[in-house]
């Protein structure tokens, strides 16, 4: 008599997907310090470029050049980064990313202490590479985490930054008199020495694993053949998490980017727009503690929908009053509805595809929320200064009403019992 084959779900499996869970979490564990690290040399790039620019540049209208290239060349790479990272391996390609972000600070540090401009933007650039591998560190995480634990692993991560984000800047004023002679050089050494320790944790700490057992496109989907990218751009699962992706950091970064100069213009001091941008940065990641829970004990479209409302309530805040409380509440209201729509959304991105099909979903996924932030970056100053504070906040209550939609949509489709790759 033949023995039937093994079910993936036998009492022999089970230790198999203990230790991999295991794998799982430690693996998110060192990503959160690699997070850390990432935040750390990312605020000092961007507290201090825009001056440095400014010292630097042959013509004062490039001034922003440098900061904006660090967005640019992100976008640049992130394609690309999906596909070295499903070649080379994660903990190689995001060794790879850090390395760059070493080599961009030392041209940097080359370039302000020779007052070189044009180098200067080649080491920003250098960061901006750096960011867009760092960008699929939460990702890495999700995908190697059964589907109920993935919102608790990119929260794991993103949690690495809580600190980091308060650090950062306090170590860009400190750093930047490091060489009383050269302004801002000892910064870009900080940001050298932040890409190199990176490269040691991942080296030393990180371990590529498969897929876990039990998700999704482990098990059902593993052997499935690999679908168009316009199919997969099509289901209700990949929208949904665009849509909140996406429009959650277009949002956020539109409202942050000109919330400090909206401050002053209200009469409030530079140093109070400083504040609140901490204070923002704080409603960013600190939630991360505790987003994976509330995923896993609500369910992941009521935390989406509460981030959703936590960003009106920032929009109402700021077009209800421009007292400096006033500032601080919408910043942290924006801060907090970001973490909550960042987090689903990356749960629901790692939803949306096999194995196959995971460096081309990812990659244009991460394209397009670049392309939207750095829009979003782009605009704002313009904008506010030609309709104000309160118009700028109210535009963008169509794009949370497009977000509510595609996360409605998606719930709907759930509730029918439609699989999650369809």
């Amino acid at each position: 008599m033949t023995t039937p084959p093994a079910s993936h779900s036998g009492p022999q499996t089970v230790p198999l997907q203990a230790a991999r869970a295991d794998a799982g979490r430690y693996n998110a564990a060192v990503l959160a310090l690699c997070q850390g690290l990432f935040t750390c040399a990312i605020s000092i790039d961007l507290t201090l470029t825009a001056l440095t620019g400014w010292q630097l540049a042959p013509d004062k209208s490039l001034a922003t050049l440098p900061f904006a290239l660090i967005t640019v060349a992100g976008a640049f790479v992130t394609w690309f980064a999906a596909f070295l990272i499903q070649r080379l391996g994660r903990r190689w390609s995001f060794a790879l990313g850090a390395a760059s972000c070493c080599v961009g600070g030392l041209v940097s540090v080359w370039s302000v202490w020779h007052g070189d401009f044009w180098t200067f933007c080649a080491g920003t650039a250098l960061v901006g590479v750096f960011q867009a591998f760092a960008q699929y560190y939460r990702l890495a995480a999700a995908d190697a985490v059964a589907d109920e634990f993935k919102g608790r692993a990119v929260s794991t991560v993103l949690a690495g930054g809580v600190i980091a984000a308060i650090a950062g800047p306090a170590l860009a004023a400190w750093s930047k008199d490091l060489f009383p002679a050269v302004l801002f050089a000892g910064a870009y050494l900080v940001v050298a020495v932040m890409g190199a320790l990176s490269v040691l944790v991942l080296l030393l700490l990180y371990r590529d694993t498969a897929p876990s057992p039990g998700t999704v496109a482990a098990d059902a989907f593993a052997l499935a053949p690999a679908r168009p990218l316009r199919r997969i751009a099509s289901t209700p699962v990949f929208v949904a998490s665009v849509a909140n992706n996406v429009a959650g950091s277009m949002v956020m970064m539109f409202i942050m980017t000109a919330a400090p100069l909206a401050a002053v213009a209200c009469q409030h001091r530079i140093d109070d727009g400083a504040a609140i941008i901490q204070w923002h940065l704080v409603g960013m990641y600190a939630p991360s503690f505790f987003t994976g829970k509330l995923i896993k004990r609500f369910g992941l479209g009521p935390v989406l929908m509460a981030g959703m409302a936590l960003n009106l309530a920032c929009a109402v805040t700021a077009i209800a009053s421009t007292s400096l409380p006033a500032f601080y509440a919408a910043l942290l209201f924006l801060g907090i509805g970001w973490n909550f729509m960042f987090v689903g959304g990356t749960t629901l991105l790692a939803r949306s595809y096999t194995p196959s099909e995971q460096a081309k979903t990812q990659g244009f996924s991460e394209l397009l929320r670049y392309a939207a932030t750095a829009l979003a970056t782009l605009g704002a100053g313009p904008l506010l200064a030609r309709f104000g504070w309160q118009t700028l906040n109210a535009a963008i209550l169509p794009v949370l009403l497009l977000s509510a939609l595609a996360t409605v949509h998606w719930m709907l489709k759930q509730r029918a019992g439609q699989p999650a790759l369809n």
